[in-house]
């Protein structure tokens, strides 16, 4: 058997997730990185993306995460998001739209800096949720 470690996701409303796995996978801003028990420590910056969690019964699981910071200590793993939620929870309707509002000020142009970054965020966030979406739907056929 692998050897698990301690794996928690928190957003600002509620610790999501929590509990021992054997792996995960974070989408990093430079980069994908898996993290097994005993990792060298770091702080990094993620991605909005796909978090994959490898649970103690060797299954993958999926979950969509907003930006945020990942922390990899001796003790446990922590991944500090805006928000999390699992495939199922995802609403494709409200995600199409949260993805064409973004694109609609980042193509305006002259936006203020600001309003164009959030937009950049909000549309990596709603790649993300559409991408566990049809990854569900592609698993149910």
């Amino acid at each position: 058997m692998a050897a698990l470690f301690p794996f928690e996701i928190h957003t600002p409303y509620r610790k999501f997730y929590s509990d021992m796995v054997e792996c995960i996978i974070v989408q990093l801003i430079d980069g994908e990185i898996g993290v097994y028990a005993n990792h060298t420590f770091f702080t990094a910056s993620a991605r909005a993306d796909i978090v994959k969690i490898k649970d103690k019964k060797g299954v993958w699981k999926n979950a969509v995460a907003a930006e945020g910071i990942l922390e990899v200590k001796g003790h446990k793993s922590v991944l500090l998001v805006d928000a999390a939620e699992l495939p199922e929870e995802i609403d494709r309707d409200r995600a199409m739209e949260e993805k064409k509002r973004a694109e609609d000020v980042i193509n305006k142009g002259g936006g203020l800096k600001f309003e164009v970054d959030k937009a950049k965020i909000s549309l990596a966030r709603a790649e993300a949720r559409l991408k566990a979406w049809d990854m569900r739907e592609k698993q149910a056929e």
